[in-house]
């Protein structure tokens, strides 16, 4: 659909009752006038700061709690809109994405909200902030913020700044130098954001270090989880048989392909007992990593996000593939070595009978990945990224 079609089907939508307008979107954009929400209550702090619209692996919410926490005068809200397929992750307002597309009540709600009681915004992803009207360009939602004195920064989180050609030229595993359906998207999508992202010459943070390469202006915003809250007593390597867990958001992309004929030939050896986790809510992958003695997380990427710390933080041994760059700017950013243990699909075999002839030693390196994620990792080092966006200063 062209730019001036969308925008007359936007202005027909916009002429439909709010009743009617939700039951003539396709399958999972429809929506009741019920399921709008309630408006969102902005901070009563001094700083009072705005992320959205997509929370990716709840990141969102917890940059949030971090500069709250750690940051004088500042409060945060996220919100995100949901899909039938997410993954449930801790947000601080949630719409339904039919809402979020179409809904002109809703987002009319949101804009007055936010324009009048917010001070900074984070736009995630290039996506709408305001919800995404088929007559309305994410440059003019964010323009709208501007003119009314909010200070706005962009987030780029993965595949929507990561440009599939220049990865698959640099990565000889890379997800996207095979036949992966989605790559023509995912190309126009990136270079898309990168047009955005200069159009708007705003301050940019990225989720993970290996995003600078296509964002060089931009800023290693690291993601943050609660450690103690995936603490795990008991130690690794302890049994016959190491427990071995993959659990990928999206298998193509991590390179489950790589992972389940070599860990399966050495569950079938009786070397290890591997997990193919899928399909698992968010709030459970806890009871999954505390079963775990190893966490194989992906291969294809080159770097390592909030599954990684997770399985760090439960002192579980974490194998993946994660590019010098990317080792670099954490042993940097944190004085200490990422205790992630390198593989690749070619190695992987080689490297896990290596980790079971050598138990003590893994689980030495495992032992490490608590401190590793408690400095850099933790929501304080995030906020000391934001604080010169969020207070001005250095």
């Amino acid at each position: 659909m062209t730019a001036a079609l969308k925008w007359m089907a936007g202005r027909l939508l916009r002429l439909l009752p709010e009743a009617l307008r939700g039951r003539v979107l396709p399958g999972r954009y429809d929506y009741r006038v019920a399921d709008i929400p309630p408006p969102i209550e902005p901070p009563s702090t001094p700083v009072r700061l705005f992320i959205a619209p997509v929370n990716y692996a709840g990141q969102a919410h917890e940059w949030g709690r971090a500069a709250a926490q750690n940051l004088p005068g500042v409060g945060a809200v996220n919100l995100a809109f949901r899909t039938p397929d997410d993954f449930t992750h801790a947000s601080d307002a949630v719409v339904p994405v039919g809402v979020w597309a179409a809904s002109s009540r809703w987002q009319r709600e949101l804009r007055r909200t936010v324009l009048g009681g917010f001070t900074h915004a984070i736009v995630e992803a290039q996506r709408w902030p305001f919800g995404a009207p088929l007559d309305e360009s994410v440059h003019g939602q964010v323009q709208s913020m501007l003119r009314a004195g909010l200070r706005v920064a962009m987030l780029c989180h993965g595949s929507d700044i990561r440009l599939p050609s220049r990865h698959a030229a640099l990565n000889p595993d890379s997800p996207f130098a095979g036949a992966l359906a989605t790559t023509p998207d995912l190309e126009r999508t990136a270079r898309e954001s990168r047009r955005l992202l200069d159009r708007l010459g705003l301050p940019v943070f990225v989720s993970t270090a290996d995003l600078l390469i296509d964002a060089p202006e931009a800023t290693w915003l690291p993601v943050v989880i609660d450690v103690e809250a995936w603490r795990v007593e008991a130690r690794v390597m302890q049994a016959e048989r190491p427990v071995v867990v993959h659990a990928p958001s999206k298998g193509a992309i991590k390179g489950s392909d790589l992972v389940d004929p070599v860990a399966q030939r050495l569950h079938d050896e009786g070397l290890i007992e591997y997990r193919r986790i899928e399909g698992v809510p968010h709030a459970q992958m806890r009871e999954v990593y505390r079963g775990a003695d190893i966490v194989l997380d992906q291969f294809r990427i080159g770097d390592y996000g909030v599954a990684a710390c997770e399985g760090m933080a439960a002192g579980r041994l974490v194998v993946g593939h994660v590019n010098p760059g990317v080792r670099r700017a954490a042993l940097e950013a944190s004085g200490i070595e990422l205790p992630i243990v390198d593989a690749t699909g070619a190695t992987l075999e080689a490297v896990l009978r290596g980790i079971v002839a050598d138990r003590d030693r893994a689980a030495a390196v495992a032992a490490t990945g608590a401190e590793f994620v408690r400095v850099l990792h933790d929501g304080r080092r995030s906020a000391d990224v934001l604080r010169p966006f969020l207070l001005g200063a250095s």
